[in-house]
């Protein structure tokens, strides 16, 4: 009893607790009556803001550079009393022969910039006609969901032309068309098979994966996709499952980005989980609607 009553004077049972709490870095940022934020504003790169707006000045900088260095080191060797012919044994000669290949050197590379150019990239508008062309008898949930892809992709990248094809069946066709194929007909359901045993849907259905062609007109198998504009810059092969392939294509040069690519890789993925089920469901229907 006594070493109870002694460790409980000695050491309170409710002894208060400090509490400790980080450091915390804050920025303080505040509106005047005027309106003007007077916070932390970023930095302004003003070279690289000037450089952009003065591109042609740049490049042939170092043309002026070079040129005034030849003229400044004629003009030192005319006035210096030096003999015009270059000595291996005077000093002067040497930085003169050095100071010469610098400015050749300078002039040559002015040349190179002005003549090597990075090509702009532009989007282009595409040739053809404006279709929109759905299989009549898909139940509307499902119409809803592809026109639900279409949007999202047309409004967030560069597509203008989608075209869905499920067990060898055009199942949606928005966007723009070849003219010859705005309307659909017998020419599109050939062409739709044609594609189905080209190699780029062998390519796409062997890999399982995407295929991005950045810039089509580089690309052979730019005939198997008759169907799209004859003007079409990108275009990305997405397979749906084993049975079908989704033609996105795009008015840009390069114009899908990562997370496009990523974005329209599960938007194909949830278009097959959801074809699947209709098709499977009634396939008969299906191909004699076709």
């Amino acid at each position: 009893m006594e070493a109870g009553i002694l460790l409980r004077s000695v050491v309170p049972l409710n002894s208060p607790r400090r509490h400790f709490t980080p450091l915390q870095r804050s920025i303080r940022a505040s509106v005047n009556p005027e309106g003007r934020y007077l916070g932390p504003k970023p930095k302004r790169e003003w070279v690289a803001d000037w450089v952009s707006k003065n591109d042609d000045l740049v490049r042939s900088l170092p043309i002026y550079v070079g040129g005034v260095s030849l003229l400044a080191v004629l003009f030192n060797r005319t006035v210096s009393g030096i003999a015009p012919v270059a000595d291996a044994s005077s000093s002067q000669s040497r930085a003169d022969l050095l100071t010469l290949g610098l400015a050749v050197t300078n002039i040559l590379n002015g040349l190179v910039w002005i003549s090597i150019r990075p090509k702009s990239i532009s989007a282009v508008y595409p040739s053809g006609l404006e279709c929109r062309r759905i299989f009549p008898d898909l139940p509307d949930a499902v119409i809803s969901e592809l026109l639900w892809a279409w949007e999202s992709l047309s409004n967030v990248t560069c597509c203008k032309s989608l075209v869905v094809i499920y067990d060898g069946i055009c199942i949606l066709q928005i966007g723009f068309a070849e003219v010859a194929y705005s309307n659909g007909g017998e020419p599109m359901v050939e062409d739709v098979n044609k594609l189905m045993k080209g190699s780029l849907y062998n390519g796409v259905a062997k890999s399982g994966s995407q295929s991005y062609l950045a810039n089509l007109s580089l690309y052979p198998g730019k005939s198997e996709l008759p169907f799209l504009p004859s003007n079409t810059q990108a275009v990305i092969l997405q397979p749906l499952g084993d049975k079908g392939i989704a033609v996105v294509g795009g008015d840009t040069i390069r114009g899908f980005t990562t997370s496009d690519q990523a974005w329209i890789t599960l938007i194909g993925e949830k278009l097959d989980a959801t074809l699947a089920k209709v098709i499977n469901r009634t396939p008969s229907t299906v191909q004699e609607k076709s």
